[in-house]
């Protein structure tokens, strides 16, 4: 008898569970981040039977889940556990099922869990305590550098952009993002899901030629006295704009170059058809044409009766012209060469012409 009471009343306890399952219900993230010193929003919303009750007659209570008697926020403040008096706020509406809870100067010991608990006010019977669905925090001592997204290099004169953002669980109070440089800013702010938000700044102004070089920095300044490091810079380097000077001067300077180039080669060829021309004046005085005979008087030979010797090749190009050596004279007188005339070479200066 006793072992089919036991069944009889675990498939009744199932039974409820199952009811009372689709019937109370809360929804939160088990896990959120929070900056130590800061503040942080656990996003709850929630489901009970009686959804006409107006919101001043339910009564929203956030407890530790090892111990349901400390409560960390309840409408009368008297009954809130010491350590949290003062930082706890319920920024939800109960009559929309929201029971979102923010604390306020998160301290480096509120991991939790904690959980929701929902009474209504008009009966003793229907309240209900989703220990089952807890929050736990996991704190962060110090806060990170925000995101600073830029183009490295920038036109000058056309509008840049930069967008600074940084990401947080404290949607009540927005963390700021400043710049050091002046331009148009647009603040947004935006829920990216799971209780996290995210705070975007985006700059737009138009880099000048002094803006080469120089350091954007954007700095982050969170809800309480947070540490870490706030400001995240970011270096330009300014192309220059072109103009119309910058389009004449190596237009101006390649025409110069190729004029002054062509004038160079322009002299050296006249130079070298001077040289040239004068060679070949030099060439014609010193070695006449192939058609004339060089004629000279053999030793031994009588001065009457000349022959011809032949042609003189045509010299290599360059031409030189030698000093001619002299004829050693030879005395008249002297017995051993009687028919002898002394003579000199011919002048090179001079066109030699044929012996009749």
């Amino acid at each position: 008898m006793a072992v089919r009471s036991g069944v009889l009343l675990y498939w009744f306890h199932v039974f409820c569970a199952g009811v009372f399952a689709d019937v109370w219900k809360v929804t939160v993230e088990p896990e959120m981040k929070a900056l130590v010193s800061s503040c942080v929003v656990l996003p709850c919303s929630f489901k009970y039977p009686v959804q006409e009750h107006p919101s001043d007659r339910i009564r929203a209570i956030w407890h530790t889940k090892d111990n349901w008697n400390d409560i960390i926020f309840h409408k009368d403040p008297t009954k809130v556990k010491d350590s949290f008096k003062g930082r706890t706020k319920l920024i939800g509406s109960l009559g929309g099922s929201n029971c979102s809870l923010e604390i306020y100067e998160v301290k480096n010991h509120d991991n939790g869990p904690y959980c929701f608990r929902v009474e209504l006010e008009t009966s003793k019977k229907d309240k209900y305590s989703f220990v089952e669905n807890c929050v736990s925090i996991k704190m962060i001592e110090q806060a990170s550098k925000p995101e600073l997204q830029a183009e490295q290099s920038v036109q000058e004169g056309e509008p840049a952009v930069f967008t600074c953002s940084v990401r947080h669980t404290c949607p009540s109070h927005q963390p700021t993002l400043t710049w050091n440089h002046t331009g148009k800013v647009i603040m947004s702010y935006k829920n990216i899901g799971h209780g996290n938000w995210e705070t975007q700044s985006v700059l737009t102004f138009t880099p000048q030629k002094q803006d080469d070089h120089s350091a954007v920095a954007c700095t982050v300044k969170h809800h309480g006295n947070v540490k870490g490091e706030m400001t995240e810079t970011h270096r330009i380097f300014v192309k220059e704009q072109a103009t119309l000077s910058h389009i004449l001067i190596p237009v101006i300077s390649g025409l110069g170059s190729a004029l002054l180039f062509g004038l160079l080669c322009f002299f050296i060829a006249k130079k070298r058809y001077e040289f040239c021309s004068g060679a070949s004046e030099q060439r014609q005085i010193a070695y006449p044409a192939a058609s004339n005979a060089f004629f000279c008087n053999k030793p031994g030979q009588n001065t009457s009766s000349d022959s011809p010797l032949g042609h003189f090749p045509e010299p290599p190009s360059p031409p030189r012209c030698p000093t001619p050596p002299l004829v050693p004279s030879i005395p008249s007188s002297s017995p051993e060469h009687p028919d002898l005339i002394p003579r000199r070479a011919p002048n090179p200066q001079l066109s030699p012409q044929p012996l009749d």
